[in-house]
């Protein structure tokens, strides 16, 4: 069951790359008392993910946390070296927390898995974004299959504006 507006966040755990190696996150802990804006992709390294997902975020940091996000978390079906990886390579600094969901454990929990199996790529996750605030889904912005039109950061931005 996909999760909707004024659900609460499943529990789960993601893993964020640090200086000691892959440093386990619990999703309980990332979202409690704190307004999350969190955006999913199907993969690291991927073309509309790099060229237009994640830069958006990291363009837009300042902006979302002058309307009261605390934190942006780009969480995709990938291992904590390859969100690493990718975090320097699109230079997120301490924008962007990248958050991976390396076995699609938490995609499944909230309903947002893709198949991409015939391609090649396995089990990801669906192009999304939300605002989590005290755990409790805000708003949802789920992408149709191939399009990048709701879930980027101009429309967070402007949801911002009404929540």
């Amino acid at each position: 069951m996909i999760i909707k507006i004024g659900d609460k966040l499943p529990n789960g755990t993601l893993y964020e790359m640090s200086e000691e190696g892959p440093k386990p996150v619990a999703v309980a802990d990332l979202v409690k008392g704190k307004r999350v804006a969190i955006f999913g992709l199907p993969g690291a390294f991927t073309p509309t993910c790099s060229a237009l997902h994640v830069p958006g975020y990291v363009g837009q940091a300042d902006q979302l946390k002058a309307k009261g996000v605390d934190q942006i978390v780009c969480l995709s079906v990938n291992d904590a070296f390859v969100m690493g990886a990718w975090g320097k390579d699109q230079k997120v600094g301490d924008k962007v927390r990248m958050l991976g969901d390396g076995s699609a454990a938490f995609a499944k929990a909230i309903g947002l898995e893709l198949d991409l199996t015939e391609r090649g790529m396995g089990m990801r996750c669906q192009r999304f974004s939300m605002l989590v605030d005290d755990g409790v889904v805000k708003s949802l912005n789920i992408e149709a299959p191939g399009k990048f039109e709701v879930s980027d950061a101009r429309t967070m931005l402007k949801q911002l504006d009404t929540l």
